[in-house]
């Protein structure tokens, strides 16, 4: 089969030595834990919207005054997981599509490549809002997280017009299974969720992402 269109998550897949920036966020700009821990289970119950959990996060953030640069020196250690450069210019050479589709923030990938724009032909992710002193103001919420990946992935698949068949999927934790389920051929890299691994047709335990290029021919 000859892939068109390769998504990636962020947070785990393509950045290294994270599980999800809103936490680490939260941790190095020392939010209230009860009040995000609050916040984290209403949404799982289903008692709060993924729109107003972002806001509400956000939100903590912008009560403690927090600039742009007081978040990019909370990110400033954030790194590519090994061999991602050399992948998605390889998969590029190919002429092959590529997307991200993350519940993470605009913020982190411009950390890691401030070029992303160029590279990636779609970004589904959060966006932090600043104002013109460059301090936070609040997020326009990604309406693609969780099971709504896959709704992302079959949007541009469609708008690209490649069959899902055509389409590859890598992610690395629970909120990426529904996406896994709806491309073509998936790829669970350096996984941290057992349902994730049952899912996908490929499991790479290593954390060197090149790896995945075999799966191209």
């Amino acid at each position: 089969m000859a892939f068109r269109l390769v998504c990636f998550d962020l947070d785990g897949t393509l950045i290294e030595n994270i599980t999800f920036i809103w936490q680490t966020l939260h941790e190095r700009l020392g939010t209230d834990v009860d009040e995000r821990v609050q916040a984290k289970e209403s949404f799982f119950a289903g008692k709060l919207s993924y729109h107003d959990w972002a806001v509400h996060d956000v939100g903590l953030w912008v009560r403690k005054g927090v600039t742009r640069d007081d978040v990019l020196q909370a990110l400033s250690h954030l790194r590519l997981v090994s061999g991602a450069r050399k992948t998605l210019e390889a998969l590029r050479e190919r002429g092959i599509k590529l997307a991200i589709i993350s519940g993470s923030l605009d913020v982190a990938l411009e950390s890691v490549l401030p070029d992303y724009q160029e590279i990636f032909d779609a970004v589904y992710i959060n966006r932090l809002v600043f104002d013109g002193d460059n301090r936070l103001i609040g997020i326009t919420p990604t309406k693609y997280d969780f099971k709504h990946k896959a709704t992302a992935l079959k949007q541009l698949a469609g708008r690209e017009g490649i069959p899902l068949a055509e389409t590859v999927f890598i992610g690395d934790h629970q909120n990426d299974v529904e996406a896994a389920r709806m491309a073509g051929f998936s790829i669970a890299f350096n996984c941290r969720s057992d349902e994730l691994r049952q899912t996908c047709d490929q499991v790479i335990e290593g954390k060197d992402i090149s790896v995945i290029l075999k799966s191209f021919g």
